[in-house]
């Protein structure tokens, strides 16, 4: 057998229900490998070593009792630090938040541990998920496995580290402007950013502005629909409800279908003012849109569906959300530099403002989603610059300034977030210096499958599962 963690999720689900491995060996391993490479990743924030071996060893009582199986029993996986886990600390990224302990799990906790996996800990994130890259005053930076000089992105920036570096097959992320797709590219893998309303972010959560949702990262297609089942359950009470798969249908199912030719619009102007494609984003693009026109898909160049006046309009609702986040104000002059400037942006935002951002947003992703009605997916880079140095986007030590290169940095990703629509980031090209250089598919809304159906097609013909960096 290979190592373990050369396996898929899947695989050793699969594994599991032979008696091949146990889910104590699983676990032990992952650990033994968090123990090892995480100094140099930045990966967990919190590793629960004793709580993942006890649930190792009820999982395996499971298995040899002959009880039915949940369809990823014994897989470990990990939480990111952004969400709720009943008695395992939270920090949301925050120092002002490092002893935090959680009374309540999460929904999307809760349905994962039902699916059969077992969570190591919590991976690492920024402070309450606002920036694109992890560099948390409460833990070390988060960094890509295939170059440690250089950061793993963000939000999910600790769980793109932990999938990447063979430290968890698959992991939970959450994606508000681009967090799930944006460490996916920079890692490596393959990222979910779900419609809007398909996982619950219940039961504490709100969902005022319907940017950010829970979703899968993950080396392999498969693995990635295989979690999203999991996590795609209707939970009482949400308010926003993307409509189910028809009867028996699962994504996971997806993945072994053929998705047919498809109408793929594609466009590659950034919605950023002045933010420049680099030339390795750029080549990411045209080959992938080589690859589905090898495969039969119609690739069109397609008119920017989304306009510059969005960009205003969306930091007016970021800054809000950061204002939102609940902090002692005893403590404010502990937040990172940056999160005390969106907290002041923020302030000054009225209610009236606030609500006609919101409704801009809104009438803007109609017009969006009316524009691209005639084509099944739309093809962009995912981001526009290759991985950054870690300390890249601080280095000026100007909140305004980081901000800027964030915006530059990432000009693709945040505008489905806006219109709710799903989204990938599908890992096909690595360049000259071995960096991973994602490119990302939007669907119609509410349409994961198609997606699924296709990158699974895409991870046939040209794999990236054989691909692993230097630590693995």
């Amino acid at each position: 057998m290979s190592d373990l963690h050369d396996l898929s999720a899947r695989e050793q689900a699969a594994a599991v229900r032979r008696r091949e491995v146990s889910p104590v060996e699983l676990v032990d391993h992952y650990l033994d490998r968090i123990d090892r490479h995480n100094g140099d990743l930045g990966a967990f924030v919190t590793v629960c070593h004793e709580t993942a071996r006890g649930k190792a060893k009820d999982a395996e009582r499971a298995v040899t009792e002959g009880q039915d199986l949940p369809p990823l029993h014994g897989v470990p996986t990990a939480i990111k630090d952004l969400n709720l886990t009943a008695g395992v600390r939270t920090t949301l990224g925050s120092v002002t938040y490092s002893d935090f302990v959680p009374p309540v799990d999460d929904h999307v906790v809760t349905l994962l541990r039902r699916a059969g996996t077992i969570s190591l800990g919590k991976t690492n994130t920024p402070e309450f998920g606002l920036p694109c890259y992890t560099e948390p005053a409460v833990a070390p930076p988060a960094r890509t496995p295939w170059d440690l000089g250089r950061l793993a992105g963000g939000s999910s920036g600790g769980a793109g580290a932990a999938v990447a570096g063979g430290l968890v097959p698959f992991a939970q992320g959450s994606d508000g402007g681009g967090s799930v797709r944006i460490p996916a590219s920079l890692c490596g893998l393959f990222g979910i950013k779900v419609s809007r309303g398909r996982v619950s972010n219940g039961p504490i959560s709100g969902d005022t502005t319907g940017l950010s949702w829970n979703g899968p990262l993950a080396r392999t297609v498969r693995d990635a629909a295989a979690m999203l089942d999991a996590m795609a359950v209707p939970m009482p009470g949400d308010p926003h409800w993307a409509p189910p798969l028809p009867p028996g249908e699962t994504f996971l199912g997806w993945a072994d279908r053929d998705p047919g030719r498809l109408r793929v619009g594609r466009y590659i102007t950034p919605i950023i003012a002045n933010s420049q494609v680099h030339p390795d984003c750029r080549d990411a693009w045209e080959r992938a849109s080589e690859l589905l026109d090898s495969l039969g898909h119609e690739v069109s160049d397609i008119p920017a569906p989304f306009g510059p006046e969005l960009v205003s309009l969306f930091e007016t609702l970021w800054s809000v959300a950061a204002y939102s986040a609940p902090v002692d104000p005893a403590r404010e002059g502990e937040l990172m530099p940056l999160t005390r400037w969106l907290r002041e942006r923020g302030a000054t935002v009225s209610g009236p403002q606030f609500v006609g951002a919101l409704a801009a947003l809104q009438l803007a992703s109609r017009q969006a989603i009316v524009a691209t009605a005639d084509y099944d997916v739309v093809l962009t880079p995912t981001l526009a610059m290759p991985p950054r140095p870690v300390g890249w986007f601080t280095e000026s030590g100007d909140p305004a300034a980081d901000f800027e290169r964030q915006k530059a940095f990432t000009p693709f990703t945040a505008v489905y977030n806006v219109t709710g629509q799903p989204a990938v980031n599908v890992p096909l090209h690595w360049n000259e210096h071995g960096h991973p250089i994602g490119v990302m598919l939007a669907g119609r809304p509410a349409d994961e499958a198609t997606l699924i159906s296709l990158s699974a097609q895409l991870e046939a013909a040209s794999p990236w599962t054989d691909r692993h960096p230097p630590m693995w």
